[in-house]
């Protein structure tokens, strides 16, 4: 764990007095997420113990302990979203809820020893790289820690984003996001706006529905949904599981290989969705019989182009005869008074904010300096880049777990979290065995990976489809998804190609080389 000893750094003779009281750990880890304890797991794995995970909250669990909503349940089968190194034969389902999600991380923690490593209440308030002493100065809400290396998993899905509407501030009824929901708050008879139509409303829409007394739902742009193959898991499969652990592999490897095989629609040949789209339509059809609501919620993009959404009671919920579904956003409020950019108005006691999170602009970015002295907002702010997702230039031993363009459109995410850990783990130990202290990104090898990548940006679905989505950034730029498989991903981060990096050497050898000169 966190020891306060130091030892004397490049270009010092020792530590700073002031510094004697800080302690000091060989990795900082921001967030106690799927990433945050991924990361975790398996630094001890690697026999790095010297760590802390800094996380704001008071509990573990990440994204999936601030959505807490109703009907809150993840959109990815349960058996491949969950850890290689940790499987769950006991899911309760086919696609998990919630709260069964935040008891598996929960576990996890428990299971692997990671609780001596956790501080909760800590808020990273800023992370500064110090040039001189060759480490990050992390300070917190708790206080302060340096650290030779910083590894951000705070997630793109950890902020929430709620739109500066005039007369907002003097709404007089509830106001929540669906990732802060009020628990104490009772909906039931209470007329409910829901703005918003994206993943988590079409959970939320179906469950509050039958309690309120009015929905008035606001749909900027709808959405493609399909149905949702959701299941109870037998008891059987799951005593399989858990005494012939092989068929829970079998099950996995099945679910992984199919999502593979859908990649290259999203990714190459976005015509082969036409099949898809064509399930959505007739989805649609038999959820909504009115054809003046069908055609509001009839998108005009490509399927895919937008995040698809999988429901079999969204669009009942929708259809009930206390729902009102207004095409357009919402432009402003005059007191209790909702005024869509239409022009209508609607009265209402309460309204859910289900407009998503800080995704192209994560504000993490804001509170962590570079050697430069920069921000990485300000390094980013034309549009998030990394190389591989998971390092930056000019931000040395600072490695990201789920970075710019590593979502995915069809997989889960636990599948390139692990990838990015293999990175971490190979460039931690990597830095330890040739004696180097730190490591940075060329910009020649950065800019290359991601002139490469947005080159293959241009034939997705999602640049193609004719949609606006979260994925673009406000220059229109893709800089959340991968485009490619999560195959590909995993090759292209098996390794630390040193080639790419600038090392940092120890006390005595305190300018920046590159790998070839270390080798010479």
């Amino acid at each position: 764990m966190a020891s306060s000893s130091k030892r004397p750094r490049s270009g010092t003779s020792g530590a700073p007095a002031a510094d004697e009281a800080v302690p000091h750990v060989r990795v900082a880890v921001i967030g106690s997420g799927f990433g945050g304890l991924g990361a975790a797991v398996r630094l001890r794995r690697a026999g790095i113990t010297d760590f802390v995970v800094l996380e704001r909250a008071d509990s573990v669990g990440g994204t999936w302990r601030d959505n807490s909503y109703p009907g809150c349940a993840c959109d990815v089968p349960s058996h491949l979203y969950s850890f290689s190194f940790a499987p769950n034969p006991a899911w309760p389902r086919s696609f998990s809820g919630q709260p069964d999600i935040r008891a598996y991380l929960e576990k996890v923690a428990a299971v692997f020893g990671l609780r001596p490593h956790l501080r909760f209440n800590t808020e990273v308030l800023e992370a500064r790289w110090e040039a001189e002493q060759v480490r990050w100065r992390i300070t917190t809400s708790a206080g302060q820690w340096t650290a030779d290396a910083v590894v951000s998993a705070a997630g793109p899905l950890a902020d929430p984003q709620i739109p500066d509407l005039p007369g907002l501030g003097a709404f007089p009824g509830k106001v929540f996001h669906s990732s802060r929901w009020d628990h104490d708050y009772d909906l039931t008879g209470k007329r409910v706006a829901i703005v918003g139509t994206g993943a988590s409303a079409a959970q939320i829409i179906p469950s509050i529905q039958p309690k309120v007394g009015r929905l008035t739902v606001f749909q900027r742009t709808p959405a493609w949904v399909l149905p949702r193959r959701d299941r109870e898991i037998s008891q059987l499969e799951k005593w399989l599981h858990d005494r012939v652990p092989v068929t829970g592999k079998i099950r996995r490897g099945t679910l992984f290989a199919l999502r593979e095989l859908q990649v290259d629609a999203f990714v190459r040949r976005p015509g082969m969705l036409r099949v898809v789209q064509q399930l959505a339509e007739r989805h649609l059809a038999q959820g909504v019989p009115d054809p003046a609501l069908r055609a509001k919620l009839t998108p005009d993009y490509r399927i895919g182009c937008k995040r698809i959404l999988l429901s079999n009671t969204y669009y009942p919920a929708l259809a009930a005869a206390n729902t009102e579904v207004v095409a357009s956003g919402l432009r402003e409020l005059r007191g209790s008074t909702l005024v869509a950019a239409d022009g209508s108005e609607h009265e209402v006691d309460a309204i859910v904010f289900g407009t998503g999170f800080h995704v192209t602009d994560m504000p993490i970015g804001a509170r962590v300096f570079g050697a430069n002295g920069t921000s990485l907002a300000e390094e980013w702010k034309d549009g998030m880049e990394a190389l591989r997702g998971s390092a930056v230039h000019g931000f040395p031993n600072l490695f990201f777990v789920i970075g710019p363009n590593t979502g995915l459109g069809n997989s889960s995410m636990i599948l390139m979290i692990e990838s990015q850990l293999n990175y971490l783990i190979d460039a931690l130990t990597t830095l330890e065995s040739i004696g180097a202290t730190a490591m940075q990104p060329t910009a020649r090898a950065q800019r290359q990976w991601n002139l490469e990548l947005q080159h293959r940006m241009d034939r997705t679905v999602w640049t193609t489809g004719g949609c606006r989505s979260w994925y673009l950034d406000p220059n229109g730029k893709n800089t959340v998804l991968w485009p490619g498989s999560t195959t590909a991903f995993r090759r292209a981060t098996r390794k630390v190609d040193l080639g790419e990096y600038e090392l940092i050497m120890r006390a005595g050898q305190d300018a920046a080389r590159t790998a070839q000169e270390v080798s010479a």
